[in-house]
């Protein structure tokens, strides 16, 4: 059967750049992918873009172009990401603009739109989870995209696009769209975009599948986490794949990282859903075949949803958050006495918090007071208040207090840290996938 081997050169925003150099100058590669934005990501840009309407998309993105693009057009590699965020037609232009300056004539950059759906969302529309009214945000609205699937990427490769850049486009399409392309599959035959939708699901997170996220020293030890090299996805026209690395690079490729990367973030192995499918996982067989080769085949699919989430950002709150260390004899009880003093200046000031909390980092933090009093006493110990408020005046006067500790507090506090921030959530909402046009814009350097 034909084989494509697609590379995964980025698995969020801020993730290193020379494992994409090292897929793009030794993968042997047809496609490479950058998945760069997580849920908050694209509010952010969004809110970038308001006041720049230049900027908006990933920051990075000129970095990682300049680095790969060299590589990439040598080897005829061709790049999807959704580095575009807030602003893919932004983006492109820059894409085109580093091509130019590297001299790349000829280099197609497409820019994917559509996602951005704010001015479609209807005064009706509710979150998912509440019921509530997207109304309710009011001015504190920030953004709307919806997740596109595949079908305008594939446009993109049949107008001969070497980058695309997308918005908030479905994580997985990014791989399912040069499969789709490459062996001529049916946006309609559920079976096979299943099954490559299940690769874009490996591929999506980088180093998570080579080792990265899966190592915990004793238990899963993994190689040469420094240089970790990241995921090569060989995949045939059937949609069963093998998942491989660069030769001699850091990490590593078993089925047991390959058989966490497939159950992160699934609510319901039978049913992932996606713009393009409705994924079953259920039945996947995962086989070593070498070593960093392993074999993944038995997904399959459902028809696509008739709607398509759309992640709507907006500003929440503000938080103020205080910090101060204490080390030496009884660091512990001078932390706790640190925390008191914060939690009765508070209320003794009439700071108006909703919600506060009171931690010891290293003894507390995570877990709660229930495990740490099996811990032995600790030789040193940050204490940490943060409060979430209505305006960032009150967030402030909680940062304040903690910085205060210096000298009004216990002995021997020290590295005192302080700041006050909007805090941008994201909730959920659902669009008919009619009502979300996407649209392909070429460039050419």
């Amino acid at each position: 059967m034909r084989c494509i081997r697609i590379g995964s050169g980025a698995g969020y925003s801020g993730d290193r750049i020379e494992p994409a150099v090292e897929l793009a100058e030794r993968g042997d590669l047809d496609y490479m992918i950058f998945e760069c934005l997580a849920e908050r990501t694209i509010a952010l840009a969004q809110r970038a873009k308001a006041s720049d309407p230049a900027s908006g998309f990933d920051p990075l993105l000129e970095d990682r172009m300049r680095a790969v693009l060299p590589a990439c057009r040598r080897n005829g590699i061709r790049i999807l990401t959704n580095m575009g965020a807030a602003n893919p037609l932004a983006a492109a232009e820059k894409v085109r603009d580093i091509a130019r300056s590297l001299n790349l004539t000829g280099m197609k950059v497409a820019a994917i739109l559509g996602d951005d759906v704010l001015d479609r969302i209807r005064a009706d529309a509710h979150i998912d989870d509440t019921g509530q009214p997207i109304s309710r945000f009011g001015g504190r609205l920030l953004s709307a995209n919806a997740y596109i699937g595949a079908r305008s990427l594939v446009d993109a490769l049949a107008q001969g696009a070497d980058v695309i850049i997308t918005g908030r486009a479905a994580d997985p399409a990014l791989v399912l769209a040069p499969i789709i392309h490459e062996f001529g599959w049916a946006m309609d035959d559920w079976h096979r975009l299943g099954r490559g939708t299940l690769i874009g699901h490996l591929l999506e997170c980088g180093g998570q599948i080579t080792g990265g996220y899966f190592a915990d020293p004793g238990y899963k030890d993994v190689p040469g986490l420094a240089r970790l090299g990241f995921p090569i996805g060989e995949v045939y026209e059937d949609g069963s794949a093998v998942i491989t690395k660069v030769a001699g690079s850091g990490g590593q490729v078993t089925a047991a990282t390959c058989k966490e990367q497939i159950l992160y973030e699934i609510h319901d192995p039978g049913s992932y859903i996606t713009p393009d499918v409705i994924a079953d996982f259920s039945g996947v067989q995962v086989e070593a075949l070498a070593p960093d080769r392993v074999r993944i085949d038995g997904a399959s699919g459902r028809p696509a949803p008739d709607t398509l989430k759309v992640s709507v950002g907006y500003v929440d709150s503000y938080v103020g958050e205080g910090q101060i260390s204490y080390a030496g004899p009884g660091a512990l009880a001078r932390a706790r006495l640190a925390l008191d003093i914060v939690a009765e200046r508070l209320e003794l000031t009439g700071v108006r918090a909703r919600d506060l909390r009171y931690d010891l980092i290293g003894v507390n933090a995570m877990h709660g007071e229930g495990l740490s009093a099996l811990a032995a006493e600790p030789y040193e110990v940050r204490a940490r208040v943060a409060g979430r408020t209505d305006s960032l005046k009150e967030a402030m006067r909680i940062a304040n207090e903690v910085e205060s500790l210096y000298t009004c507090g216990p002995a021997g506090g020290g590295g005192a840290t302080k700041s006050a921030k909007d805090i941008v959530a994201v909730v959920s909402t659902f669009l008919p996938r009619e009502e979300v046009k996407t649209s392909v814009h070429l460039r050419e350097s």
